[in-house]
């Protein structure tokens, strides 16, 4: 198996600080952060035992080119990508909601919709609607963010009660994620694919919201393909997808669904390597472009590397 990135520990000059997430760990300096992206791949909210080789090139270099075809609508977080798995940018204050937004009922949307509930995150759905239909029109269905454990569902009236967001800039906050669904909408289809649902992360400097994290990445987006699309739903069959989605398929028929007392199925070397070859193959489709496989011998040596030429 090629190598792939589990963890990484790093030690810059300036370094103030340092997170683990999911999936990226992050170098914090006075006012930027090193954002490297791991192979690391969680499912369900939790991180899966072995490391996806390709992922964190993968979401790094997609979440680049799609903040740089953005940022006329909203300014991002970005000041240079060093590295293939490495982005340097503004240091901001998040904010503590997650907006998704769906244009389609697929995913999260679906399961609970299919249980009875017409209604997700305080939206109203319409009656009669099949597994991967388009909606009437795109919703914002936001979620809390959790540093551990589960994101939780929350509706707009909630967070405005709470005070999770002034009224004024989440108001702001839901304008600038239309604007974006619309245009990684515009974009997809380009490559004959269609944004099924996605989310994005804000937060500020000073006064300024300013988009952060990744946009329009097989982690953050579900995109199907737009050709057979129609014909598929007539006939109620799955739609052809990229997203991660079919991590969670390969979980959940192996009896995973990150519940208490469930066992992570094994991860051989055969579902590494496919898993690895999709996200290969979403990057190719996304952007047209065939993916360069970046040199993963020493990729902790590479990455220093990088980093340090821009930080000296």
């Amino acid at each position: 198996m090629k190598e792939a990135i589990k963890e990484t520990n790093f030690n810059f000059p300036k370094q103030t600080g340092k997170y683990s997430g999911k999936v990226r760990d992050v170098y914090f300096l006075d006012d930027q952060l090193i954002m490297v992206a791991t192979d690391r791949i969680s499912a369900f909210d939790v991180v899966l035992p072995r490391p996806i080789p390709f992922k964190g090139q993968v979401l790094n270099q997609v979440a680049a080119k799609n903040l740089e075809a953005t940022k006329d609508i909203v300014p991002n977080w970005v000041d240079v990508v060093p590295d293939a798995n490495v982005t340097i940018g503004k240091k901001c204050s998040p904010y503590a909601v997650e907006m998704v937004v769906r244009g389609y009922l697929a995913g999260h949307a679906w399961r609970e919709y299919k249980t009875g509930k017409r209604a997700v995150c305080g939206v109203s759905l319409p009656d009669g609607l099949k597994e991967n239909d388009r909606l009437p029109t795109p919703i914002i269905t936001p979620t809390t963010k959790a540093h551990e454990g589960h994101d939780e569902d929350i509706t707009r009236e909630a967070i405005l009660e709470q005070g999770i967001v002034d009224g004024h800039e989440y108001a702001q906050l839901e304008a600038y994620t239309l604007a974006l669904f619309q245009r990684g909408t515009e974009l997809a289809a380009q490559r004959g694919l269609i944004l099924v649902d996605t989310k994005y992360e804000f937060g500020k400097i000073g006064n300024e919201i300013i988009l952060i994290d990744e946009i329009h990445t097989p982690d953050s987006s579900r995109f199907f393909y737009m050709e057979g699309y129609e014909a598929r739903q007539e006939k109620g069959e799955r739609q052809k997808q990229l997203s991660k989605e079919f991590v969670r398929e390969w979980l959940i028929e192996n009896g995973f669904q990150g519940k208490d007392g469930q066992q992570i199925p094994e991860m051989t070397d055969a579902v590494v390597e496919g898993i690895s070859n999709r996200y290969i193959e979403l990057y190719e489709q996304v952007t047209g472009e065939a993916f360069v496989r970046n040199n993963n011998k020493d990729l902790l040596k590479r990455i220093e590397e990088n980093v340090l030429k821009i930080l000296n």
